[in-house]
């Protein structure tokens, strides 16, 4: 079982960046396929990025290709995303996931353990 906890969200203008981290609890983060997920006021949660157990395999969805960069430093069980060029659009409640099994999916519930979210703010 894995635990996780966001950080890093805030307010900020458009055009501009934040790095969210997605702390994991235990020993075995790396045998992990972890994701970001957001979900917008009154909108379905949906994939935002995401990395297999090595980073050997990445998945972004299409709105933040270019602009979001996921990454993990399984030696201290952190997951990240890199958004730069943020938009108002990108408002929303950020969520990291973890599954045991190796494959990246992109829906919610292929999932079995969720953080708290962080809010991410974009003015425009």
């Amino acid at each position: 079982q894995v635990q996780l906890t966001e950080s890093g969200g805030g307010l900020v203008q458009a055009g501009g960046s934040l790095r969210l981290s997605c702390a994991a609890s235990g020993r075995t983060f790396s045998s992990y396929t972890v994701a970001w997920f957001r979900q917008a006021p009154g909108k379905e949660r949906e994939f935002v990025a995401g990395i297999s157990w090595f980073a050997d395999a990445l998945y972004y969805a299409d709105s933040v290709k270019g602009r979001f960069t996921i990454s993990r430093d399984n030696a201290k069980n952190t997951l990240y995303l890199q958004m730069n060029s943020l938009k108002p659009e990108d408002t929303a409640v950020y969520y990291c996931a973890a599954r045991r099994n190796t494959a990246v999916l992109t829906t919610r519930g292929g999932y079995d353990y969720w953080g708290q979210g962080t809010q991410v703010t974009v003015s425009s």
